[in-house]
């Protein structure tokens, strides 16, 4: 006689919370999931048997202190499954290589002018990666990707990378015959947004925005706790934004020359200190007056004021309750920057946010990437393992 739909459902939504619940809060007695999870020790008991049975929960040890006997204590199986995360730039493609908990295992680094074309280039990075995890690229159970340019919310795929000219349109579906399991392209600067809000300095913040300021601008932007793309995945190529004191993008050739992107680039701010008469780049001089040169003042008031000609915009539409500077220059200028900037909005507008400088150390991009692939590996791990 087979089990009713109904049990069959609430079983497993009990099994899929209770492994949750252990990836983010670490091993567990019997006892404790069961309170957690609102069933009894019997049930709990049944639940993980059910998951060891499948490999994926395991005896880690025991939780000592107790009156009675030591209470064994479960924990995911990090072998269940692995996620390969990676950032592709212009200049380098990095990899990170972690279990089904998230645990990093290794990490990998290749140039991406090595390889003919996109897919070789992430098959080479991943076998590296994966290698040096002591892996083999079919225990893989997700692979997701940080990329520049726009992606396409209904089908995944790129539209277009300006710095990335061979990922185009077509590429995912080149990598998903390759790989043969799923593969998630995201833009990089939603995956630092995606981070930030998991364990940076907007998370709980329900409606924020980070600014990214480095070779390229964009901007990440969380409504109502969801990452929000645009009906074309266009959302937040802040770039593009017409500001006073700036060309327009339309009829040039360089579109990267006009526009918001041509007063606050890493590009525009060397000029920038130059015009200042400071000496070294402009990321070093907006790490100078953060520390405290006088001689730098006058171009960390200039630069805020031009963040704050596009960002006064954004927060007038948007109106978040947090912006993040990051990238390179925000987290040069940290603090400081962050807050002249919120000052400077404060003139442009009716609607000011709290500015802050990132949390994020390392590479944002490539912990986003990580946090994506792990939700959609552990998705595949529990509907397929066992």
């Amino acid at each position: 006689m087979s089990r009713p739909p109904k049990t069959h459902l609430i079983r497993d939504t009990n099994d899929r919370a209770a492994l949750d619940l252990m990836l983010s809060n670490g091993p567990v007695t019997k006892t404790r999931l069961g309170e957690l999870v609102g069933l009894s020790k019997v049930t709990a008991g049944q639940l993980l048997t059910r998951l060891g049975e499948r490999g994926l929960v395991e005896v880690v040890g025991v939780q000592q202190g107790g009156r009675g006997p030591n209470a064994a204590l479960y924990g995911v199986v990090p072998s269940a499954g692995y996620v390969a995360a990676l950032h592709i730039g212009p200049d380098q493609i990095t990899a990170s290589v972690a279990d089904i908990t998230g645990t990093e295992l290794a990490t990998g680094a290749l140039d991406p002018h090595e390889a003919s074309d996109p897919v070789e280039a992430v098959r080479a990075t991943v076998a590296d990666a994966t290698r040096s995890a002591g892996i083999t690229m079919s225990q893989l159970r997700c692979l997701s990707i940080g990329t520049p340019g726009m992606i396409d919310p209904r089908t995944g795929d790129i539209r277009f990378a300006n710095d990335l000219p061979d990922w185009r349109a077509g590429v995912l579906a080149d990598l998903r015959r390759t790989f043969q399991r799923p593969i998630l392209i995201e833009n990089d600067v939603n995956l630092a947004g995606l981070a930030e809000q998991s364990a940076g300095a907007s998370h709980g913040v329900k409606d924020s925005v980070l600014a990214w300021i480095d070779r390229g601008l964009g901007l990440a932007v969380i409504v109502d706790g969801r990452l929000h793309r645009g009906a074309g995945g266009g959302a937040g190529e802040i770039g593009y934004l017409a500001v006073p004191g700036a060309s327009t993008p339309h009829g040039t050739d360089s579109p990267q020359h006009a526009a918001f992107q041509s007063l606050v680039s890493v590009e525009a701010m060397d000029t920038l200190s130059r015009a200042f008469g400071l000496s070294g780049s402009g990321v070093d001089c907006v790490r100078a007056a953060a520390d405290g040169n006088p001689d730098a003042e006058p171009f960390l008031e200039e630069l805020a004021r031009r963040l704050a000609l596009g960002l006064a915009g954004i927060c007038v539409v948007l109106d978040p309750e947090l912006c993040v500077l990051a990238g390179e220059v925000g987290r040069a200028g940290g603090s400081v920057l962050a807050a002249r900037v919120q000052k400077a909005i404060a003139a442009l507008g009716p609607n000011v946010p709290t500015v802050v400088p990132t949390e994020i150390s390392g590479d944002p991009v490539l912990r986003g990437a990580l946090q994506i692939g792990l939700d959609t590996a552990r998705d595949e791990v529990f509907t397929h393992q066992g």
